[in-house]
Formats: C-alpha cells, sequence, structure tokens
C-alpha cells in the first residue's frame, strides 16, 4: 500500500477537525529554520547502516552492536531549564567507554492530559512543534556522531507517557482519552482505546505532519539534513505499537495500512536511513505470528522486547524460585523471532529488555542485581551467538540507562516537571528499570560484551 493522500482530499478533512492555519501547516510542510552551520558534504553511501539478509551492514562490514535505551537524551540536549548538557555528555562519554555504540531514543512527545505523561513535550499542539527540544535532539544526534554512535528514533508511543497515539485520537475526536491503569476503564480498555489511532486519518494526519517535520529537519547545530547525517541508524514508527488486544484481528488491515503507509513516507522524504517498527513481538501482538510477520513486510528488521516480570513470567516475590523457568521461556521467546526473522530474511534486534534487582521493590543504585545480570547475560550471548552461529540476532538494547540520574524522592516517584531523568518513564518507580553508573556487575557485564561483539566481528571479515 502506497503514500497517496491528495492535498485537496487531507485539506478537506482536516478543516473538520483543525484549524485552517493547522491545515496549512501541515500541507505546506514548511521546511526548518535556516541552519546556524552550513552543511558542506553529504555522506557516502556505506557510512549508513543498512540491511543485507539477516545481516547489518555499515562501511561494506557486518555491523552488530550493543546498545542501550536512553529516552531523555534530547531532554537532557536542550538549553532549556530542564536540560543539562554537561551531564549528556558526561552520560555519552560513559556508554562509549563500555563499547555501547547504539542509543534508541525518544524522538517524539505530544503535550497531553493524560496523568505520568512528559512535560515539556515536542509537540505543543498539533503542528506547533518545540524548537528548544528539537535542538536539544540536534546536540544529542551531534555528540553521538562525534563518538561513531548510532540512534534509532522512535517517533510515536502506544503509552501514555510520552503523549502518544492516545493524545493524538484526543486531539482528532473531540477530547475523549482513557487513563492508562484507570480502576473505572480496567485492562485492556486502554489498549483497545489506543488502537483507535491506526483507523484515524485525522490522527495519523497529524501524526505524518511531525514525521515530515522531523525527517526534513536540518541540525542547527551540525548543518546537517538529518536525512543525510549517518549518526542516525533507524526511524522507528512507534515504540510498542500494539494492534490491540481481543481486536488485534479485527485492527490488522488498519494497523498493517498504517505501518506501511508511514514506511513509504518516510522513505520517500529519506533514502538513507532504515524504517523499523519498534514492536515487541509476540507478546505484543496477542500471539498472532501471522501478524507478525505481515507487520515486518514494509520495515528493514525485526524488533522484539523482553518484560519477563511485565508478563507474568517472573514472580517478584520469588524471583530466585522463578528465574530458571523464565530463563527457559526466554531462550524459547528468543529462538521464536529468531525463526520469524530468517524466515523474512531480517535482522532481528531486541530492543528492549530488562528485570528487577534481587529486591524486587529495590531501586537504588548499586544494589544487588544477580538475575538481572543473568537476564542480560542471556540475551548478550544470544547476538554473539548471531555472529558465529549466523542466526538474525544482530544487536539488543538494554532498558535503560540511568547513568548519573537519580530519584528525587524516597518513594522513587517523578513529579511534574522534575529534570532528574533516570531510564523509567515517569509512570513507573524511578530506577526500577535503570542501570545506574554505579551499577558495577552490570557494567562491567555489558563491558566484556562489548568487547566480545568487536572481536567477533572483526574475526568475521
Amino acid at each position: 500500500m502506497s503514500f497517496r493522500v491528495s492535498r485537496r482530499t487531507l485539506f478537506g478533512t482536516l478543516l473538520g477537525s483543525v484549524s485552517l492555519g493547522l491545515a496549512g501547516k501541515l500541507l505546506a510542510n514548511e521546511p526548518s529554520p535556516a541552519p546556524a552551520v552550513k552543511h558542506k558534504a553529504t555522506a557516502r553511501p556505506d557510512e549508513f547502516v543498512k540491511t543485507d539478509g539477516i545481516r547489518f551492514t555499515l562501511k561494506n562490514k557486518p555491523y552488530s552492536f550493543v546498545g542501550t535505551n536512553i529516552w531523555y537524551g534530547a531532554y537532557l540536549g536542550s538549553t532549556e531549564s530542564y536540560g543539562n548538557r554537561p551531564r549528556l555528555v558526561k552520560e555519552l562519554d560513559n556508554l562509549a567507554s563500555l563499547g555501547i555504540n547504539n542509543l534508541r531514543v525518544l524522538g517524539s512527545s505530544e503535550l497531553s492530559p493524560l496523568k505520568n505523561s512528559l512535560s515539556p513535550a515536542f509537540t505543543v499542539k498539533p503542528g506547533l512543534y518545540n524548537e528548544s527540544l528539537l535542538v536539544g535532539l540536534d546536540f544529542l544526534l551531534a555528540e553521538m556522531g562525534r563518538r561513531h554512535m548510532k540512534a534509532v528514533v522512535y517517533l510515536n508511543n502506544f503509552w501514555e507517557w510520552s503523549g502518544g497515539m492516545v493524545t493524538y485520537l484526543y486531539w482528532t475526536n473531540g477530547g475523549s482519552f482513557i487513563n492508562l491503569n484507570d480502576p473505572a476503564h480496567p485492562w485492556p480498555e486502554f489498549a483497545e482505546f489506543s488502537a483507535q489511532f491506526y483507523s484515524s486519518d485525522l490522527a495519523k494526519a497529524l501524526y505524518w505532519g511531525y514525521v515530515r517535520t522531523l525527517v526534513n529537519r536540518t541540525n542547527t547545530i551540525t548543518g546537517k539534513p538529518y536525512k543525510d547525517d549517518p549518526a542516525i541508524m533507524a526511524w522507528q514508527l512507534s515504540n510498542e505499537p500494539r494492534a490491540g488486544e481481543a481486536t488485534a484481528l479485527a485492527n490488522g488491515p488498519a494497523y498493517l495500512g498504517w505501518i506501511a503507509d508511514s514506511a513509504a513516507l518516510i522513505r520517500s522524504q529519506d533514502p538513507n536511513h532504515l524504517v523499523s517498527l519498534g514492536q515487541e513481538g509476540l507478546m505484543g501482538m496477542a500471539g498472532h505470528e501471522k501478524l507478525l510477520i505481515d507487520a515486518h513486510e514494509h520495515v528493514d528488521y525485526v524488533t522484539a522486547h523482553i518484560w519477563p516480570q511485565n508478563w507474568g513470567w517472573l514472580d517478584p516475590k520469588d524471583i530466585p524460585g522463578t528465574f530458571d523457568t523464565t530463563a527457559a521461556k526466554v531462550k524459547t521467546y528468543i529462538d521464536a523471532h529468531a525463526a520469524i526473522a530468517r524466515g523474512i530474511d531480517k535482522p532481528l534486534v531486541f530492543e528492549e529488555f530488562g528485570a528487577p534487582r534481587d529486591d524486587a521493590a529495590a531501586c537504588q543504585p548499586g544494589s544487588p542485581a544477580t538475575y538481572r545480570d543473568r537476564m542480560f547475560g542471556q540475551i548478550f550471548a544470544a547476538v554473539e551467538d548471531g555472529i558465529r552461529q549466523n542466526t538474525p540476532v544482530a544487536g539488543s538494547n538494554f532498558w535503560a540507562w540511568g547513568g548519573y540520574g537519580r530519584a528525587q524522592h524516597a518513594d522513587h516517584v517523578m513529579l511534574p516537571g522534575e529534570t532528574a531523568y533516570v531510564g523509567d518513564p515517569p509512570q513507573e518507580p524511578q530506577g526500577l528499570n535503570s542501570v545506574f553508573d554505579i551499577d558495577d556487575s552490570t557494567i562491567a557485564l555489558i563491558k566484556s560484551h562489548g568487547a566480545r561483539l568487536k572481536a567477533l566481528t572483526r574475526a568475521t571479515l
């Protein structure tokens, strides 16, 4: 399915819901402000990450990576009060010293009435974008480029913490929304509501307007158009976009159509970068394997996430007693997705995974994380085996880097306006799934994995 919406049709549709000024902005696709530095050279094609069957390549050589999630990178990169560039530089230096060369980062957030949603946000209201946060993303990408890191930039969110799909619906449906974990709307009502996004032409039009703006942006620090920047590995359509729960199959056509149209739009604007989906895998597709396969038809590689505690595999009250069965289920999950990726001849990335510390209620930096380390080691081994045994597993991004951030309160709640940023989004206890700078055992594990990955990649050349 190609991305074909005529200017006249889209303009008429938008007028039914939003102002003439907004419709004009969406359709005119006005360029970004003039860059501070003139861009003089376009990167060579081989400087961008590409795919070759089940492998990634970079500079015509195999590319595998050890990565993390640092959703707040653009926030730290801003010069506003919520930014902290010295900390961001220090975090990136630390990550580079561990061998981490791939960061999954938030490139979109929407100012929202939803509880626990980020503020400030990239989109203040439809068609009005927060330049200070965009400059923060400019700075992040510029600093990553200096360290030869690659960014996976996600452009939407199925969940509430960055605004996401429910906020796009709120903007276009007359103001209706559902909060996650609202007792009046028990699970899976939030998921079914969020999945209405794929069938809303108005909501998708606003999303596509932002995508056009970002993909066509010019970095105000380097003067380099984003589409020419090798620091970007992939544009990702969303964080964990589910087709729904009980309605997953019924929503399938609209869901697949959104994927096809969005991927086609990005490629029409930017032929250099990969496009990925950001999907959790079978657990995020209500177990429907064919729908998962079809969802990856129009993107360049397969993504999967692993959350054993969230999925009920690991009992936080008996981690030692349930860990071995959890590890077996993780192995089955890895193998199942490797088989799917091989079947469609694409690389596979486990781009989110996490587990609690030994005391599941503990969020303190440096507290024991024996079982978390074991799970990290299991997934790192799958990436290393991907090189040794030619499986599709080509990289991983653990969730998440907390670094020098610290929770500000004893209850580990993030209050509105706070800027201490750890790896956990605002709806979760701060530190719950974060790896901090003093988590020595985990850091040693990451560093040794990075060294082995580098050696294995060299051995394949």
